[in-house]
């Protein structure tokens, strides 16, 4: 039995380095060309490792269903092994690392929230409004009611934009 906890041990550090030697092999992960599409119960996760940091499937589980309960939106909780078999996928996507302590899994998020905020945004502003960025912020400056202090840092934002150019 030793002999095969040894070993078991050393195949899952094997599998780990395989996976961040595939990873890091090409070009630095975080290029947006790299970055698998998190699907929303996917992203839901990620907020909550870009928040706590690395985290077990539990904690994440737990705080999953925290949210769920306070949002408005009405969800179903989610069920700690549906949470864990998304967290799996999200490894072999990419999109988690998994470092293995006993029985204990750790998962730590491998991509930027803001290259994933990049990436989802440019998504959206292609499929919604035919890539044009102007579309997008007349659209919702027309629906919404912007604070002034929201109207300022849109004009500031502006203002470097064009100084920059």
């Amino acid at each position: 039995m030793h002999f095969f906890s040894i070993y078991e041990n050393f195949r899952r550090k094997i599998c780990n380095y395989e996976h961040f030697r595939r990873i890091f092999a090409v070009e630095k992960f975080t290029t947006l060309n790299m970055i698998s599409k998190p699907t929303d119960s996917e992203l839901e996760i990620l907020h909550i490792l870009w928040a706590q940091g690395p985290s077990t499937v539990r904690t994440v589980n737990d705080l999953l269903n925290e949210q769920r309960r306070s949002s408005l939106k009405a969800k179903d909780s989610a069920g700690y092994t549906t949470t864990l078999k998304l967290m799996q996928i999200m490894f072999e996507k990419g999109l988690v690392s998994r470092q293995e302590e006993g029985r204990t899994h750790i998962y730590t998020a491998m991509v930027q929230e803001s290259d994933t905020q990049d990436l989802l945004l440019q998504d959206f502003v292609d499929n919604a409004f035919r890539g044009s960025t102007a579309r997008l912020v007349m659209q919702a400056l027309g629906n919404h009611e912007a604070s002034s202090e929201e109207l300022d840092e849109i004009k500031a934002l502006i203002a470097k934009i064009e100084q920059g150019k």
